[in-house]
């Protein structure tokens, strides 16, 4: 059965958000891009040395991470099947590390995420990169999604086990500190909205 031409006409401004939103990044990165992690033998390798320092912890680098490497977002088979709310949301999350990389420079940045205070365990330079790419994620969730989205428990569960669990290294493995953490991000949150904006 056709859909209603309201009905299609809104799928298809959805759909264009995406779109949209990658040439809003080119407008600040003109180089940016974004490549499949299939085939890609450097993936393959960090896969493989993030399986052996994290004694098999971090296991889903190629399947569900998507990873900016330079101006270069890298992504996974999850990709091409994600709708056009959830791409927009995990892009402006690696907007964030692309301003963060301008800002410090690609060498620091590096050392930033690897070194400090210890590459696993206690990844003080990793846990703040990543909180503020996480505040972007809370931000999106809520004005993309609405307020009650970005509070879900589930979202709530998967965010602190980033920092907490070995996917990341155990970047942060202070479950309290986090969920304080979590806790501030939402109270800088606005009322309930689903209304869909890219800024």
């Amino acid at each position: 059965m056709q859909q209603p031409a309201k009905k299609r006409a809104s799928i298809r401004g959805l759909m264009e958000l995406t779109s949209r939103f990658i040439e809003t990044i080119r407008a600040e990165f003109p180089t940016f891009r974004i490549v499949p992690k299939r085939g890609h033998w450097p993936s393959r390798a960090i896969d493989l040395a993030l399986k052996a320092v994290t004694l098999g912890g971090q296991r889903h680098y190629l399947t569900h991470y998507h990873t900016v490497i330079g101006n270069t977002l890298f992504v996974p088979p999850p990709w091409d099947g994600m709708s056009d709310l959830d791409r927009v949301i995990l892009l402006r999350h690696e907007r964030v590390h692309l301003r963060q990389r301008r800002r410090y420079g690609g060498l620091l940045m590096t050392a930033l995420y690897l070194l400090p205070i210890f590459p696993l365990g206690l990844a003080y330079g990793r846990a703040r990169i990543e909180w503020e790419a996480y505040e972007e994620t809370l931000r999106a969730t809520a004005e993309l999604l609405g307020v009650e989205a970005a509070r879900s428990p589930r979202l709530r569960a998967h965010i602190v086990a980033r920092f907490t669990g070995p996917e990341y290294g155990w970047m942060w493995p202070f479950e309290r500190t986090v969920q304080a953490w979590y806790d501030r991000t939402l109270a800088t949150l606005g009322s309930p909205s689903a209304s869909p904006t890219i800024e």
